[in-house]
């Protein structure tokens, strides 16, 4: 670490009157010359962020920066969470045909989890790309109708402008939408004869893409593949993460394209969903519209107000404008008002 350097920098703007080396990196203690820390310094440490943690706080009353080794993944975590979804997903799956079938589930859980590791794997390359500090996708093994509630990743340290921030929020459904028809695609090839479960069926709503698809293929059958159904969770997963709240990713999208403005659509989006959910249970007589349960899920994010990233002025280029746009137009292609239901 080039503790000089580092303190050089820091002197345009602060007053360093003790700096303190310790096992794992440097602390220094700082008095602030100006009213407010520069663009260029925020940049400075925005890019040592991308090797290292770095903090600032108050410590004992005094201003501390903190730039310590970054502490290194626990990759074996990933792994266990991999090999629990994997067992999950195939369980479930396994139990979508005629009869229990164990290669089928593999082939359905390999689908599925090929279709939300697709998605994060989007955001980590897009945050490796601007030099950002990211996990490796944990999957979310749950005894769910698909055995998983999906995939996360974990960000640390700031977001260093808007162009990042789009790039990272928009990779994810990207790639996720395209893995999701590459999925349904197979799985439309496939023959399929479900298995029954008691005396229920669960119908399931076809979004504007789905129909699409199936459409150019001459798709016919009444029933999917589960291979293909991986594919409609896949399109299902990536609506509900374009809406523009909070920091799902619409969330991310929206604040790169229009700044803080963002706010207000987010504060907005959950009454809209609401009001969506009793239209629609009134349009398709149901009283258990996902769109009101969803409202309300997406109250909680819209609480939270979306961090800044460290450039915030320089606004997006017209290439990035248009394809948040065209996402967003992809969004309503994954929305159908009844996404699944339950027919005796």
């Amino acid at each position: 670490m080039e503790i000089e350097k580092i303190r050089s920098k820091l002197e345009e703007e602060f007053v360093v009157y003790d700096v303190e080396v310790l096992d794992d990196g440097v602390r220094f203690y700082l008095h602030p010359k100006f009213g407010s820390v520069s663009k260029e310094l925020k940049l400075f440490l925005t890019e040592l962020a991308g090797r290292y943690s770095v903090e600032f706080r108050e410590r004992y009353g005094e201003l501390v920066l903190e730039i310590r080794e970054a502490k290194k993944e626990r990759i074996w975590i990933n792994i266990i969470l991999l090999i629990a979804t994997f067992c999950s997903t195939t369980l479930m799956g396994a139990m979508m045909f005629e009869k229990f079938d164990i290669k089928g589930g593999i082939m359905f859980s390999l689908a599925v989890m090929f279709v939300l590791g697709s998605h994060e794997m989007g955001h980590y390359f897009a945050a490796r790309r601007w030099n950002m500090r990211t996990s490796l996708p944990y999957f979310i093994p749950f005894p769910t109708i698909i055995g998983t509630l999906g995939a996360i990743i974990k960000h640390r340290g700031p977001i260093p402008n808007r162009k990042a921030l789009f790039d990272v929020g928009v990779s994810g459904p990207l790639v996720g939408i395209i893995a999701s028809i590459i999925v349904i695609l197979i799985g439309f090839s496939i023959p399929f004869r479900p298995g029954k479960i008691g005396e229920a069926m669960i119908v399931l709503g076809s979004p504007p893409l789905f129909e699409l698809l199936a459409r150019l293929v001459g798709y016919e059958g009444r029933f999917i593949h589960p291979i293909a159904f991986a594919g409609w969770v896949g399109l299902f997963v990536t609506f509900l993460n374009l809406i523009p709240v909070g920091q799902l990713d619409g969330g991310h999208i929206l604040r790169a394209m229009i700044g803080k403005k963002a706010e207000i659509v987010s504060r907005t989006m959950p009454i809209v969903l609401i009001s969506v959910g009793f239209l629609v249970s009134y349009l398709y007589n149901t009283s258990d519209s996902i769109w009101i349960f969803w409202g309300f899920i997406t109250l909680f994010f819209s609480m939270h107000p979306h961090p800044e990233p460290v450039d915030d002025e320089t606004p997006l280029d017209m290439k990035r404008m248009m394809l948040g746009v065209f996402t967003f137009g992809l969004a309503l292609m994954c929305f159908t008002p009844i996404p699944f239901r339950v027919v005796t």
